[in-house]
């Protein structure tokens, strides 16, 4: 049997399959991911669990005219293969190759760029108004998954979505998660509804029968079903959907493609806002994934086989957990709070040992923040564990609901810096930027796992107010034997009588110690500051450096606003003389390993090494 996969290069292809034909392909597909992410690794579970459901979206929807707007996107890999990039699949996440999320830069098929939560209904309504404010004829549809609408911005979308008069589709894809299991209410919610679908039937069977009342019946159904009435409510036990004023149709089978694509046909034509309801199973096809999809949601390189993942390593998140339950075990006022990423940020032992002290607010940043302020306000310790290009959505609650209340709450800041494969959306180049504009913040950022350690005691209990302490994803790197760290704001290493200074913080302190040996080889005696608390910079760290004839200043973050632009600042104010260089990130930064997306950037030792070689025999 031919593959029918490689001979689809677009949706088009697709359309011209027998219906009994899409079962053959389905299977392909989940092969072709499983055999992509156990190399590349990627999302697993999330896009296992929607073939059947994105082949159905393209059997009936003609993309690039009909709009497919993905929500977080880690989902798309069956799009991807679908929309003319199954020759590329194998490049995804890396160096010059595909994206792991829709990208718009990447195909006409990506009408919108994702990797964050909750953005899909309302991106879509605005590619629908662009559409008839244009008189452009096509569909615009939302993907939005369950753990998507534990965040704010869904409902703010629905919201304005349902006074439409129009079609406009929004796909709940209902696989009872997010990355850990769903929480709150909403995810009760949706369990009711999975488990009580006759309340529907009945609502179809109603429908029908007054549909052929001659006369009245169809007035009446118009009316029943726009209105929000008692009788409504006895007769149909409506959803929270519809009282936003969609249509809603379901629960439907998301592994049942036929069924589908009957149900896309229908609801195409309807004049209005509806939300359709599928459930599927995430890791749907691959054994391990379907005994434990919170494991296989994001996972490296692993065997096919086993499941078992080809390098499994320590991470500063597993250090930053196991901490806080040391901290926790001491002092009852610490809590930890995480949106909906308990394994990620290393929080599980957390949850285990000090449930009533355990909050997963789902994937809504800006309430945990706010939370955080609250539990402060109340007289507790909070911990707030987040990714930091999730904390960006955030900003605001750190500066009125925490800063402005003058109360104690530490921000943990796991994935700071590069993150390599994910790409653009998820680099944490920002945070230094915009943390350091909030009045009275510390911002620690430690190199190794006991700085980590000593870091978060210092913030917990060293200074006042908003803290946060930023870590990078993975394991710590080199480590010089001779290094020994302190416990103060800033260290110094090298050559104690060196006139040229290399300042970095963070991860970067291990390149900048490998460049110190290649330079010391080429004959140059250089000085390392290591600052460890970042912001405010400790003015001695810059007294100390005043007399230097050359300042080279390495940052693994966005140039603008950054502290290396700081650094500069007070050098100035304290009437530095000699020659000052900043490196660090301006822009994006695309999909690679974190060692190429590093060195892409001059970030790495021998780029470090290569500019002050440079620089200096000049």
């Amino acid at each position: 049997m031919g593959s029918l996969l490689k001979s689809i290069s677009s949706p088009t292809d697709l359309q011209r399959l027998a219906p009994g034909q899409l079962k053959q392909l389905c299977d392909e597909i989940r092969e072709q991911i499983i055999q992509t992410v156990s190399t590349n690794g990627g999302h697993l579970a999330s896009n296992l669990g929607v073939v059947e459901l994105t082949v159905a979206l393209h059997r009936v929807f003609h993309s690039p005219e009909d709009k497919i707007v993905w929500d977080v996107g880690h989902q798309s890999y069956t799009h991807k293969m679908l929309t003319g990039r199954f020759d590329r699949i194998g490049t995804i996440r890396t160096h010059g190759g595909i994206s792991g999320f829709p990208n718009r830069m990447e195909s006409p098929h990506d009408p919108f760029t994702s990797g964050h939560s909750s953005t899909s209904i309302s991106a879509a309504l605005g590619i629908f108004k662009a559409k008839e404010l244009k008189g452009e004829p096509g569909h615009v549809v939302a993907v939005i998954g369950d753990g998507a609408l534990t965040g704010g911005l869904a409902y703010e979308g629905m919201n304005n979505a349902g006074r439409l008069h129009k079609n406009f589709i929004v796909v709940l894809n209902d696989n009872k998660m997010s990355i850990s299991r769903n929480v709150g209410s909403m995810a009760r919610y949706l369990a009711r509804i999975r488990t009580k679908p006759s309340y529907f039937k009945i609502k179809g069977n109603i429908e029908n029968i007054l549909d052929h009342i001659p006369g009245v019946g169809k007035p009446f159904r118009h009316a029943l079903t726009k209105s929000k009435s008692v009788l409504k409510q006895l007769l149909y036990n409506s959803t929270i959907f519809e009282d936003m004023g969609f249509y809603y149709y379901g629960p439907f089978d998301g592994h049942d493609t036929e069924k589908l694509i009957e149900v896309f046909n229908n609801v195409k034509s309807i004049q209005h806002p509806v939300l359709i309801h599928v459930l599927t199973r995430k890791g749907k096809g691959y054994a391990f994934a379907e005994e434990n999809p919170k494991a296989f949601h994001g996972i490296s390189s692993f065997d096919v086989k086993t499941g078992k993942p080809v390098k499994s390593a320590g991470s500063f998140s597993s250090v930053f957990g196991n901490k806080l339950c040391s901290l926790a075990s001491e002092d009852e006022r610490i809590c930890a709070i995480t949106a909906a990423m308990q394994e990620g940020t290393g929080l599980k032992d957390f949850s285990e040992k000090f449930p009533e002290r355990f909050f997963d607010t789902g994937i809504a940043e800006e309430h945990a923040v706010t939370f955080a302020g609250g539990l402060a306000c109340g007289g507790m310790l909070p911990v707030f564990a987040v990714y930091s290009s999730f904390l960006q959505r955030g900003y605001d609650q750190v500066i009125h609901d925490v800063a402005l209340q003058r109360v104690k709450i530490v921000l943990a800041v796991d994935r700071a810096g590069i993150v390599g494969e994910d790409g653009e959306t998820h680099q944490g180049i920002f945070d230094t930027a915009f943390l350091k504009t909030v009045p009275g913040i510390t911002i620690y950022s430690p190199s190794y796992y006991d700085e980590l350690q000593n870091c978060l005691h210092q913030a917990l209990y060293d200074c006042d107010g908003l803290a946060a302490v930023r870590y990078p994803r993975g394991e710590q790197l080199f480590r010089p034997f001779d290094f020994h760290g302190s416990r103060e704001a800033f260290d110094l290493y090298g050559e104690e009588s060196a006139d040229i200074v290399l300042v970095t913080y963070g991860r970067l302190f291990s390149n900048a110690c490998q460049a110190l040996t290649y330079l010391r080889e080429k004959g140059l005696n250089i000085r390392i500051l290591k600052l460890n608390r970042i912001f405010p910079i400790d003015p001695e760290a810059i007294r100390c450096v005043l007399n230097a004839r050359t300042i080279f200043f390495f940052e693994e973050g966005i140039a603008q606003g950054g502290i290396g632009e700081c650094f500069a600042y007070l050098l100035s104010q304290a009437s530095f003389a000699g020659k000052f260089y900043l490196r660090a990130i301006n822009g994006f930064v695309m999909h690679e390993t974190m060692a190429q997306a590093l060195a892409q950037l001059g970030l790495s030792a021998g780029g470090i090494a290569e500019l002050i070689a440079s620089e200096c025999s000049n």
